[in-house]
């Protein structure tokens, strides 16, 4: 076996996961992309609103891709390129989020799929204060020249796989996971007509019902000290291999969804929050509209500040904006960038 896959990336036109507009694709033999794919689409019907935030982060308007294909319609020719690969991606709770996302509220089941995250596997292999896909690639010696262009994006994560997979001596996925002490990941084949829905599926469709959206409603900004609410023990049935299990999250900054919500979502993933950083830390989420470029503009709060400090002096400690952080956990707002 050598180092074969598939490196996936998703655009979506909202907050919802099942809302994709673009996916770009990088398959990989031997090491090296041999094959390349992308496609705008239609998200599902009744999930095809394009919200501001998502346009701006991407540049897909609505009209690009009226008349195209729906996800489901496309989803045919988007497996045949996955064929039986295990999939990479950047966060690939997000991605993977998608395909089952996108596929249940289309009426249509899913595939299992091993999978891969690119983004644990540059905390476990780099040493970097973000490990946002343009830091991650920028490492790996692929730097990205238009990120959030879905195909980009794609290449970018194939290409750090290939990178940490050679700093490893690894010829294969299953090599590299084992020489990681880490497991594949998988996502169960699925039928919406028989399973139960994704919480992520289930709340949109509750929000359609109720003639919302499905998103976390903005906050009006409160001077003052954030109310940090409990630390809730962390899920010791959470997914092993979600990017927040077993990782100290301290949240910064003023958070659109309140920080004691969180704490609790984070807790529900596998972490442990905690109030303040300390050399426990190794994750910290900042607020106030923090993209990871600021680590390099120096728009930072204290807190962030000391991550620095202590990412210089070895502690394995990393920064995500709220946006990262919503991702992993299948949030949503209509304010937060997403680096």
């Amino acid at each position: 076996m050598g180092l074969d896959f598939t490196a996936i990336d998703f655009e979506t036109a909202n907050g919802f996961r099942g809302s994709p507009c673009a996916v770009g694709l990088s398959k990989v033999r031997g090491g090296v992309v041999v094959e390349e794919a992308s496609w705008l689409m239609r998200p599902p019907e009744n999930h095809d609103r394009f919200d501001h935030h998502n346009v701006r982060i991407h540049g897909i308007r609505p009209e690009q891709v009226a008349g195209l294909p729906r996800f489901g319609e496309l989803f045919p020719e988007i497996g045949a390129f996955i064929g039986g690969d295990v999939l990479a991606a950047h966060n690939a709770a997000f991605d993977l989020g998608v395909i089952r996302s996108g596929l249940e509220v289309s009426g249509l089941p899913g595939p299992a799929y091993d999978y891969v995250c690119t983004v644990m596997l540059a905390r476990r292999c780099y040493s970097l204060v973000s490990n946002s896909l343009p830091y991650a690639a920028e490492e790996a010696g692929v730097p990205l020249v238009n990120h959030h262009d879905a195909a980009e994006d794609a290449r970018a994560c194939a290409g750090i796989l290939i990178d940490i997979a050679a700093r490893n001596g690894a010829g294969s996925i299953a090599e590299l996971y084992l020489s990681l002490g880490l497991a594949v990941s998988r996502q169960q084949a699925f039928d919406p007509l028989r399973d139960p829905l994704s919480k992520a599926s289930q709340s949109a469709l509750d929000a359609l019902a109720g003639g919302g959206a499905a998103v976390t409603p903005v906050r009006a900004y409160q001077p003052g000290w954030p109310e940090e609410g409990a630390n809730p023990l962390p899920n010791a049935l959470a997914e092993p291999g979600h990017p927040l299990f077993g990782q100290t999250v301290v949240f910064t900054g003023e958070l659109v969804m309140p920080r004691p919500e969180a704490k609790i979502r984070s807790a529900e993933f596998g972490a442990r929050p905690e109030s303040r950083v300390t050399a426990r830390t190794t994750v910290l989420v900042v607020g106030d509209g923090f993209v990871a470029a600021d680590l390099r503009s120096g728009r930072l709060t204290g807190k962030a500040r000391r991550v620095l400090e202590l990412h210089d002096r070895g502690q394995r400690i990393e920064v995500l904006s709220e946006g990262e952080f919503l991702q992993m956990v299948g949030g949503h707002i209509a304010s937060a960038a997403i680096a």
